[in-house]
């Protein structure tokens, strides 16, 4: 049976932060708050974890999740390169509302779905998660509801939604939850045949984006999706 936490007690904070590292590291899925809505969430390097993921959401492989990390660095031990200016926006945005999708590693052992060699990143702007993320590495998040259904934007709504396929659940409150992250593609400054793109326009907005980097962009937003990823 599912273990839900709650963060706002510190009698159970401690014991259940411990929970949930031990879920991670064997495999299991924990459910945590973002600044944006609640995640669920499994260790980037296991794939079976991954996989499981993907079944707890009812999605397939063909949308892998996003990968959010502890701090700055990771965005350099994660991606193949880092140009100057998605450097400039995870300065600027993060931790925040900002996911950036580049070339991964091709040193890293990990499968998350059918990613074509790109790993989406972000780093969420929220202490639970933030010490969660301190203590696990890198994990694989999105966005803790089934696949079609509205994102949690509450423990409980994700419990609601994912029950036990889920291990532990911890409850940090309502989360803002109006916006799920901005996305953008920064593959074609690395790859040198393209600009910065923006596949989803979220909590944070192109000109926000476009006072750090001017330029950058040279074509409108593309559709906005249904749904959150990675919260």
């Amino acid at each position: 049976m599912a273990t839900v936490v709650d963060c706002a007690d510190p009698v159970t904070l401690l014991p259940g932060m411990r929970e949930a590292r031990a879920a991670i590291a064997r495999g299991d899925l924990v459910v945590m708050p973002t600044d944006t809505v609640y995640g669920i969430a499994a260790d980037a390097f296991q794939p079976a974890a991954v996989q499981a993921l993907l079944d707890a959401k009812g999605r397939g492989r063909q949308a892998p999740p996003p990968v959010l990390v502890p701090n700055r660095s990771t965005l350099d031990a994660l991606a193949e390169e880092v140009p100057d200016v998605v450097g400039r926006l995870a300065d600027a945005f993060w931790p925040g509302a900002l996911t950036i999708v580049l070339p991964a590693r091709s040193t890293l052992v990990w499968d998350l779905g059918e990613t074509a060699g790109t790993v989406a990143l972000r780093m969420p702007d929220d202490r639970i998660a933030l010490e969660l993320l301190a203590e696990t590495g890198p994990l694989a998040v999105s966005s803790a509801n089934r696949t079609g259904e509205p994102a949690a934007t509450t423990a409980q709504e994700a419990v609601d939604q994912l029950g036990d396929s889920v291990d532990v659940y911890l409850d940090g409150g309502t989360t803002p939850g109006a916006q799920p992250s901005t996305i953008v593609d920064a593959t074609g400054l690395v790859d040198g045949d393209g600009p910065l793109l923006m596949l989803r326009e979220g909590a944070l907005s192109r000109e926000a984006l476009e006072q750090v980097v001017p330029g950058a962009f040279d074509r409108p937003a593309a559709a906005t999706e249904d749904e959150p990823v990675g919260g």
